[in-house]
Formats: structure tokens, sequence, C-alpha cells
């Protein structure tokens, strides 16, 4: 993955050390590239372990990654990407922690040092890199932190993401990224939260605030452009290493599934210009149909184990993908879906999303009646799919002069300029009407 035709490292030229094998192969950048993504996390979360130091891991294997820009090339790959990367960015540490040059925030630099010295490459020993990566997930997710900086630091350490990528899909000034995630490492540090996959009886509570952090993720690049769809491509990707870590756990395939069936329809859910397309006017022949495959096998997975709140919204999506077209759509499904979703998870966002597919299934008047009682009750307030959702509805019963001024009030609070086209777009239709 790069970000502005730039790879994800640093095209630096650095010393390196020897690879681990005899038989080099050819060199690829693009195989570089994959390295890094696949294995970026996993060498950051065993030194981690070993050094007790996010900085002290995040240096040593950026430093290993550009030796490794600077050799391969020239030498070759190695035999053993991954173990020559762990070696490489062990002795990295290991000179800086001598030189006592950096990392002035190690407690115990002489014990660090020797735990370093003494540890493998690991390169045999796929299970411990894995508990590792579940290790670091759980501790970036920590509870003790503000979600952001959850969200900041999974992206940083997990995914090896710069601080500017993370930051350009946030839409958050570059410097204060960085001291987001300053702080985050600091009070991991300071309030020694454990480094640790959490206990059994924990594990449900922790795992939830893990799945937020993913699906808030997603969420942020799903309705973003530009650096947006590298958001949603890790949290993807961090979906799939959880279902590898936990396999056992089915809102982990639900999410997962989710993620997969929404993705499936991003090329399709906003016009040339960036205006969001209405899912009844999508081209349906555009929408990504290996994802909506895997997205449905893992949707029926995790609904056969457990219906959880991510397995119920990903069995939502999973009828909107099978409908060959608008019409055909099974909205009293999606309804009776939408009536479990909220028993799971009461809110008034999945009110509003009920009160659109009861619209559908039951006709505009029934769904209307069900968005006045939000707005009478006060929730969403500020939310400018409210009175959208009203104005569309409004606008389909024919009512033009309701239907404009509950346009004109969306157009209030909406902030997205593609957002902002699309209303005033129906708002000028409507008006045609009056």
């Amino acid at each position: 993955m790069t970000a502005g035709g730039r790879g994800l490292f640093p095209r630096t030229p650095a010393a390196g050390y020897a690879g681990v094998g005899a038989q080099p192969v050819e060199f690829a950048q693009e195989n570089l590239d994959r390295i890094y993504r696949e294995h970026w996390g996993r060498i950051v979360a065993t030194l981690i372990r070993v050094a007790g130091s996010f900085e002290v891991a995040e240096e040593a294997a950026q430093e290993a990654f550009t030796a490794a820009l600077e050799q391969w090339p020239r030498e070759g790959m190695p035999p053993n990407p991954q173990g020559w990367l762990m070696l490489t960015a062990r002795h990295k540490a290991i000179d800086a922690l001598r030189r006592k040059t950096r990392w002035e925030d190690v407690r115990d630099p002489d014990v660090v040092l020797a735990a370093l010295e003494q540890m493998p490459a690991f390169e045999d020993e796929e299970n411990v890199l894995e508990d590792d990566r579940l290790r670091l997930i759980f501790t970036c997710c920590h509870p003790a932190l503000a979600t952001e900086a959850q969200v900041a630091l999974t992206l940083r350490t997990l995914c090896g993401l710069t601080t500017e990528q993370i930051a350009r899909g946030f839409l958050t000034p570059a410097p204060t990224m960085a001291q987001r995630l300053v702080r985050a490492q600091q009070k991991i540090r300071d309030a020694g939260i454990p480094y640790r996959t959490p206990p059994r009886a924990e594990l449900a509570e922790r795992l939830a605030a893990v799945l937020l952090v993913v699906y808030l993720v997603f969420n942020e690049g799903y309705n973003a452009a530009g650096e947006g769809r590298a958001l949603s491509d890790e949290a993807i990707r961090l979906g799939r290493l959880l279902g590898e870590l936990l396999p056992g756990e089915p809102e982990v395939r639900g999410l997962l599934a989710l993620m997969l069936l929404h993705d499936a329809r991003r090329d399709a859910r906003r016009s040339s210009d960036g205006e969001p397309v209405l899912l009844e006017e999508q081209d349906r022949r555009s929408w990504d149909r290996a994802k909506i495959r895997e997205g449905l096998a893992l949707a029926g997975s995790a609904l056969r184990a457990a219906p959880g709140a991510y397995s119920v919204q990903a069995a939502i999506a999973a009828v909107h993908a099978q409908a060959a077209s608008a019409g055909q759509t099974d909205w009293a499904q999606i309804v009776a879906l939408y009536d479990v979703l909220l028993r799971l998870q009461p809110s008034p966002v999945i009110e509003l999303n009920r009160a659109a597919a009861v619209a559908m299934a039951s006709g505009c008047e029934a769904g209307l009646r069900l968005i006045e009682e939000i707005e009478r009750r006060g929730d969403l307030r500020g939310y400018y799919l409210l009175p959208a959702a009203r104005a569309d509805l409004l606008r389909r019963l024919e009512r033009w002069g309701p239907a404009a001024e509950a346009y004109r009030e969306a157009l209030k609070l909406a902030t997205q300029e593609a957002d902002r086209r699309f209303l005033a777009k129906r708002l000028a239709e409507v008006e045609g009407e009056l």
C-alpha cells in the first residue's frame, strides 16, 4: 500500500546486517511493500514485549526495513525475510541502547539490553509472533486510553501507518496526531498497563473495545475520500488478523463480514464528483462480488454461532447484497433484523435506520411516524441524516413544501461538501415542484 505515491516506509539508505539464509531471491519493491504490511506488526509486537518500549520497537523496526531497502536490491531478498528483519531490528535496538544516545525514557536500559541480547530471531516460532500481536492489540485498545488514542495507536503499531498517513485519514494536523500517539505511549508506560491478552473473565468486555476500534477505523475510511480507502483497507486487514488470532469468536467474524459487505459497494456509493448515491440508485454491477461471497459466508457462520450486534448488522448488509435489484430487496426481513439489533444495541441511529426500512416495507407514512417520534424525544438533534431522512420520505409522498423545508434543515447541519451538494440538488428538485 502506498500513500501519495510513496511506499510505506522511507527510501533512505542505511547500513544493514547479514541476512538469514544463504540463497537470496531476486528483489522486487512490491515484495518489500507486501512484507512490510504482513510483518511490521509482528516485529514491533515482539520487540515491545522484549524491550518494554514502543519507541524502541518502532524505531528499530523502521531502521530494519530501511536497511532492507538498501541491501535487498543489491544482494537479493533473503529466503526468510521475516527472520532477517527481526534479527536486524534486534541489532539496531541493541546498538542504540549500548550507545545510550536515544530512548532516555527506557527505565532500565541494562535490563532491556540483556533481554534483547538473549532474544532469538523467532523465525520458526509462528505461535510466539501471533501471541505477541494479540497482546499488542489489547494493549493498544486498553480502556484506560481514550478511544481516539486507541485508534491512532493501533494504526501506528499494528498496521505501520506513518503519523502523516493517520493524520490525513482523520483530517487531523500531523503534529496533533503525533502528540496523541506520544501521550498514549506515555500513559501505557506510566500507568503500567500490562502487555498481555486479558484473562478469559475480561475477554468479552475487552474484545468489544478492540472490535469498536477496528469498526471506527473502517467507518472513518469508508466515509472519507483519498486517504480514506487506506484506513478502511487497514481495518479489514485488522479484522482478518483478529479472525486468525481468535477463530472461536463469532463477533469477530461478524465484524469482518460487515466490513466486507459494505466495502463491496464502495465504488458505487459515490458519484464521480463525490456525491452520495442512494442504495436504490447504485449500479449493482460494480459491486465487488468476491467480497460479497466472502462476507455472506462469514455472516452466516457468525449468526449460526451466536448472533451479536456486528453479526446482525452483517445480516442486514447481506440482505441488500443478495437482492438483484432495489425493488427485490426483502425489506420485511431487514425490519425484523433491525428489531433484533435494537434489542442487542438500543440506539436512536439504529431506530432511524429501522424507520427507513419500515418506510420501504410498509409505506412512507409508517416510516414518517417513527421518524417524528425520534424527533419528539429530542434524540439525534443536530444529526443531519434525521431531517434528510424525513425529507426523502416527504419527497416520495410528493409533499413538496414540507420536503423542501426538511432539506433546508439538513443542509444547515451537513458539514461534508459532497453531502451538501447532494442535499442542495434534492432541494432544487422539490422546489421546482412547488
